[in-house]
């Protein structure tokens, strides 16, 4: 017989308590829309970068500014905190709190790490390249995709910090589920849509 998503498991929670209850199916639900629309403004920030990635206004092109082995360890960063959001829902699934909340932290601090070495690569680029905000079509094409995904990226590590204080006082329940099953959602969806900045943005512009 097919177990049922509600089943109680340890503890009396559900096995996905995320979807125990129907405010947490339409959380969940809505999320998904949401994050639709994220999508489609990414996509048209994408575009207009593609449009203007070829006028840099005398100044520095992308061959010339990015330094990959940077990038890739802030890819690296990022990607594995994705694999630690997942053992995080992984944890919750199995009603262990104290090692859901020992996953999440591993996120934000990996999301961290990522968050410092951006920053630090627009430094550089600011103080050594003079590659601002207004020195090229190509400049503000590029901060406008690159940083709108670091805020991104800054508002994730801040609801995710968030939830592990949540969790300390109000445990792990069919009420803070959904909110930690989202969150997570969410960081996927930052990861996935850094792996196409890093070809999309870097990869091609050292290339092309």
């Amino acid at each position: 017989m097919t177990t049922s998503h509600a089943e109680p498991v340890h503890g009396g929670l559900p096995h996905e308590p995320e979807k125990a209850t129907a405010e947490g199916r339409n959380k969940v639900l809505a999320f998904w829309l949401f994050l639709g629309g994220e999508a489609v403004l990414f996509g048209t920030l994408f575009a207009t970068f593609l449009a203007l990635r070829g006028q840099t206004n005398e100044g520095p092109t992308a061959n010339e500014l990015f330094h990959l082995p940077l990038v890739a360890a802030a890819t690296f960063f990022l990607l594995v905190s994705s694999l630690t959001s997942v053992f995080a829902i992984q944890a919750m699934h199995r009603n262990h709190p104290a090692m859901l909340r020992n996953w999440l932290l591993v996120t934000v601090v990996l999301g961290l790490c990522f968050l410092g070495l951006e920053i630090y690569e627009f430094t550089q680029y600011v103080r050594h390249e003079q590659f601002g905000m207004t020195t090229s079509a190509f400049s503000s094409a590029f901060y406008t995709l690159v940083g709108f995904h670091g805020a991104h990226v800054a508002f994730g590590i801040l609801w995710i910090s968030l939830l592990i204080g949540q969790l300390g006082y109000k445990g792990l329940t069919v009420v803070t589920a959904p909110k930690i099953y989202v969150s997570a959602m969410y960081w996927h969806f930052i990861d996935v849509v850094w792996v196409f900045i890093f070809t999309v943005v870097y990869l091609l512009g050292k290339v092309g």
